[in-house]
């Protein structure tokens, strides 16, 4: 009888996966927990730079929300927030490009090269890749009912993506490490979600999946229990019913955002447990919740 934790059971049991994704783009967005801790972070090097060498091509947009707290804090500049979103002055975005363009996402790079692929670190802004705008978001005032407009600064949101440089690295093997911040037509850098920034990509270069390493198993059932499978529009039924709310309504809405645009399926699961990519990729129980057209 075959021992299901044998190196070659599992192996087998990967071949039929390792067909459907070769030479497929995997969009593996990446930040929050999944890439605090040092061994966490050397474990994600390592299974992305497994999934180049059995014939996928990964690309990695990371976040860094810890590590610009952490920069704001020793550099002694206070956040500003409008609505619970957080408002990015000049001041605060010099911070933020320096630490989202420079050492993390050298960091990210590094430990995927380190791990035997090639990775280059970039951002949005290098060989025009992410052309944004300024985001506009409006509330309704609770005092007065009036609509109102939030200002957020130096906030933006993909208005386009050229994929060129994208294309040249992966057609070397390179594997692309991608920092969320973009550059509007007149010059203007802006901080962008990283989440969004994964959709835009994903579906601009046609992803079989794009892959969301959140802090959460995936989307729970109104009775708790992780769902494996939904569609787009068993999603907005769950978000109109009540049980998908709160934090998660942000993740399925950039799931939906990258699904529309092309990106064959998105999947929301948890980066903290070990392999989780590979696990998703890999095995047919899969690791998260999957998010389909339909």
């Amino acid at each position: 009888m075959s021992d299901v934790t044998d190196p070659m059971h599992s192996l087998a049991g990967a071949l039929p996966y390792l067909k459907r994704y070769d030479d497929q783009i995997i969009v593996v967005k990446y930040g929050g927990h999944a890439m605090g801790e040092e061994d966490t972070a050397l474990r994600f090097g390592r299974d992305i730079a497994l999934l180049e060498q059995v014939g996928v091509n990964p690309v990695v947009v990371h976040g860094g929300g810890p590590q610009i707290n952490a920069m704001l804090k020793r550099l002694n500049v206070k956040s500003t927030f409008l609505q619970g979103l957080r408002v990015t002055d000049a001041e605060m975005l010099d911070v933020v490009e320096m630490v989202l363009a420079g050492p993390v996402n050298k960091q990210v790079a590094e430990s995927i090269t380190r791990a035997g692929a090639i990775a280059v670190g970039i951002s949005g802004k290098d060989g025009g890749l992410v052309r944004a705008r300024k985001l506009t978001r409006t509330y309704r005032d609770p005092g007065s009912n009036i609509e109102q407009i939030l200002d957020l600064g130096f906030v933006g949101e993909p208005e386009s993506i050229d994929t060129r440089v994208l294309k040249l690295l992966i057609g070397a093997d390179i594997v692309p490490v991608i920092a969320p911040v973009g550059v509007g037509a007149d010059g203007q850098t802006y901080n962008i979600n990283a989440d969004t920034v994964a959709g835009a990509i994903a579906g601009a270069l046609g992803a079989e999946r794009m892959l969301m390493l959140t802090d959460v198993p995936g989307v729970l059932g109104a009775d708790g229990k992780l769902i494996p499978e939904m569609t787009v529009a068993d999603v907005k039924a769950g978000i109109e019913a009540g049980w998908i709310s709160g934090g998660m309504i942000p993740k399925v809405e950039t799931c939906i955002y990258a699904v529309e645009r092309g990106v064959k399926g998105a999947v929301i699961l948890d980066g903290r447990v070990p392999h989780a990519v590979l696990r998703e990729l890999f095995t047919k129980a899969g690791a998260g919740t999957l998010i389909r057209p339909g």
